[in-house]
């Protein structure tokens, strides 16, 4: 008789938020709830459901446990907000809360799965992965295998990496890989559920690196990752989180974590990645045009296939409001050329063009409104030239076949300017990272002379390539690229602001 191996119950869970503690609004119970660039929040069988066939870490990890005789899944939750300021305590309470409940009553566990950020912070905690891990270290115990995936924008702290049995992190900025982390942190866990112990270390690297120069396109980034990649396999996994530059906690920044089959291995490979971060430091290119200049680089070049120029210090995807319009007003001076523009958040212009229809007129004070120094909304007359239900479906590398949702969404062109200036206009903030942002509202990237987005890096999958160049504009935003002017309050003493910038707390 042959016997059949037995099948591990796994419980997956996940609870996603990239807080910016200098970033828009909050997140609460109805942001985690609600559909915009991610799914709803999703529960049980839902959690399947509603992400597989998606590039998510969660779906990644569930289509390679599925393609494996070994596991039983047991899905508890998963849900995400946009980025924005701190996650509220209820909020916090009210997912941990479901998530401890739904594995209680998943038990006997022999592993669990956890879909996590890395640089949650909520009202109450500095740490929300942090925090929630050792709530469920003293539910579940000391022993039971947790395998996490983190973003590469992961703040990693000391109790993440205390509470967790492996830690996975995305490699690719854009984030094109974030199925594969999940795939690659199921077969962490499987190696750990056979019975592999794997010693670990971690070391948080010296200096902050501004967003925008951490595409990993770009050296010193790819080269980076690349050893990351190198030294992984074997006798050890070594993997690097560049950090998230919006959360002011004392574990912001970059870091290592390194697992090998003991310690002196473990921590060779921390050092050795370590030792070459420190080495490329001035490597980075941390380059920012003010809107004027970006323009004016712009209009230097020859025609023919558009400019892209990302308004990096205003991305929603980052927790900035995505409405600010120093970019926005220098285009238009842009001298006849025909720009596109995405995505301003603005629901009350937006709720105006729907109320008045294609090809009407109307007086408006466009974005502006969130508060952002130096900023001041866009006073013009706009004609509506297209209107939808925001419903957008990715076509790209990076979230190709998800559905984001903008709320009521207009095309408007300001009048009274000799720029041809089409500005898509949403009710729901979103990071303009694909083509369909403008496609499915008739606009067609290729055929434009400027392309503006709302991004940092996320952008580049979907626009560089049609792009004969991309440029880094400096307007003003939530979300500083110029790291020495960000008012920290809790970075720890003696960390770098910028690679070879100024140190903190230090005048």
């Amino acid at each position: 008789m042959t016997r059949t191996a037995p099948r591990h119950r796994i419980a997956i869970a996940g609870f996603q938020h990239e807080t910016n503690s200098f970033g828009y609004g909050t997140a609460g119970m109805p942001e985690f709830e609600m559909a915009d660039s991610w799914p709803a929040l999703l529960e049980g069988d839902a959690v399947r459901d509603g992400t597989l066939g998606l590039n998510l870490p969660i779906a990644g990890f569930i289509e390679a446990a599925e393609a494996s005789a070994m596991i039983d899944l047991h899905p508890v939750l998963w849900c995400a907000a946009e980025p924005s300021g701190p996650v509220t305590d209820h909020a916090f309470e009210t997912i941990t809360a479901r998530i401890l409940d739904g594995l209680g009553k998943a038990t006997p566990l022999d592993g669990l799965y956890l879909d996590l950020h890395g640089a949650m912070i909520t009202a109450g905690h500095d740490d929300g992965e942090g925090e929630l891990l050792r709530r469920i270290r003293a539910r579940l115990g000391p022993d039971l295998p947790i395998a996490v995936s983190l973003d590469m924008h992961a703040n990693v702290t000391n109790d993440m990496v205390r509470h967790a049995s492996s830690i996975s992190i995305y490699r690719t900025y854009p984030h094109l890989d974030m199925g594969q982390t999940g795939g690659r942190a199921l077969s962490r866990l499987l190696r750990l559920l056979d019975g592999e112990r794997p010693a670990t270390a971690f070391r948080q690297m010296p200096y902050i690196i501004p967003m925008h120069a951490q595409h990993t396109g770009s050296d010193p980034m790819r080269r980076l990752y690349g050893l990351a990649v190198e030294m992984s396999g074997g006798d050890a996994d070594v993997e690097l989180a560049v950090g998230f530059t919006g959360g002011d906690i004392a574990d912001s920044g970059p870091s290592i974590f390194a697992s090998a089959v003991d310690q002196a291995k473990a921590d060779a490979a921390a050092n050795a990645l370590l030792e070459e971060a420190l080495a490329a430091e001035a490597e980075f290119d941390c380059t920012l045009h003010t809107p004027e200049e970006a323009v004016e680089a712009a209009l230097a070049l020859p025609p023919g296939r558009p400019v892209t120029i990302a308004d990096v210090q205003d991305n929603p995807g980052g927790g900035a409001s995505s409405d600010t319009t120093g970019l926005l007003k220098a285009l238009m001076n842009a001298r006849e050329k025909q720009v596109i523009v995405g995505v301003i958040h603005d629901p009350a212009a937006a709720a105006e063009a729907h109320r008045l229809g294609i090809g009407r007129d109307f007086q408006a004070s466009l974005g502006g409104k969130s508060g952002v120094k130096g900023d001041t909304p866009l006073d013009a007359r706009f004609r509506v030239e297209a209107l939808s239900n925001g419903e957008v479906a990715y076509r790209g590398e990076m979230y190709g076949g998800g559905i984001a949702q903008m709320g009521p969404t207009a095309v408007l062109r300001p009048l009274g300017t000799d720029t041809d200036i089409r500005i898509v206009t949403s009710s729901v903030r979103n990071q303009c990272l694909d083509r369909a942002y403008f496609s499915h509202v008739g606009l067609v990237p290729e055929q434009a002379d400027i392309i503006a987005v709302k991004s940092t890096a996320h952008y580049r999958a979907e626009f560089e390539p049609m792009s004969q160049t991309v440029i880094s504009c400096g307007a003003p935003g939530a979300l500083p690229c110029d790291i020495g002017q960000i008012p920290y309050r809790n970075l720890r003493p003696g960390v770098r602001l910028g690679p070879c910038g100024p140190v903190h707390g230090v005048p």
